[in-house]
């Protein structure tokens, strides 16, 4: 394997973030779910339990992946986890209002498979409430996992087992253009980070109330459609960078108050 290869393999790219986890034994379980597949980028942000790297029943349920769990970071926010990647998934069970596109893990994998350019993370919740809608409308997509309805409850470790197997397989069969109809027609672009993305959002959200379209006191749901529209297109860097050079012009040409 050349060292191309290497650099680009999904192996190395993707990121498994845990959003305020509860239980220590979740942590060693999806250490261990990661290992068993390939992966070892984790990240925890704000965990509830004390020490989870550490902890007795995180060691023993990591079970022969403590190096995935002794090589985790723990941040404070979700702009720290997500630092680099420019490219998230959410993972829920449950649907939101004003979710980005849904996927299934199979699609999400076939996606970042065979694209070198692409960090994605998977973000997954805490075990009993999940992930908070703003951390859902930030992300590009969420998926789904497409379990029996009547009992379509699948435990932390569980899920990330499923992800983690999905995209396994997806690298391994490496089919670049099987994801999306009409990927790789026409010239495309590095994908804009998630920095990048939220920086824009915070952007137009200024340039729509500076204008008026967008009351910042009463706001209702205009800037979580916007983002459930703008999660459909991928956006690139020269795109963000043309929409925030919008904002920017709109703001200075803006009635003064």
């Amino acid at each position: 394997m050349n060292p191309t290869e290497i650099n680009t393999s999904l192996f190395k790219r993707l990121r498994f973030v845990l959003v305020e986890t509860s239980r220590a034994g979740n942590v060693g379980s999806v250490a261990r779910a990661m290992k068993t597949m390939g992966f070892g980028d984790l990240v925890l942000v704000a965990p509830r339990c004390t020490d989870p790297l550490n902890d007795p029943e995180a060691v023993a349920f990591a079970s022969g992946a403590g190096d995935v769990l002794q090589g985790a970071r723990i941040v404070s926010t979700i702009g720290e986890a997500l630092e680099g990647c420019n490219f998230a998934a959410a993972v829920s069970a449950r649907l939101r209002e004003f979710s980005p596109p849904v996927w299934t893990p199979r699609a999400f994998s076939a996606h970042v498979a065979g694209q070198g350019e692409l960090r994605p993370a998977l973000v997954l919740g805490n075990e009993r409430v999940g992930l908070p809608n703003e951390i859902v409308e930030g992300c590009n997509v969420l998926i789904n996992i497409p379990a029996n309805p009547d009992y379509s409850s699948l435990n932390l470790s569980q899920a990330a087992q499923v992800l983690a197997y999905e995209c396994r397989l997806a690298e391994l069969d490496n089919k670049p253009g099987d994801a999306i109809e009409g990927r790789g027609v026409g010239f495309q672009g590095d994908a804009a980070s998630m920095a990048q993305i939220e920086g824009m959002y915070a952007h137009l959200e200024e340039a729509l109330v500076a204008i008026g379209f967008l009351n910042a006191n009463n706001p209702k749901k205009l800037m979580p459609r916007l983002k459930r529209l703008f999660a459909r297109t991928q956006l690139e860097t020269e795109e963000v960078n043309i929409l925030r050079g919008i904002a920017r012009e709109i703001i200075q040409h803006a009635p003064k108050k």
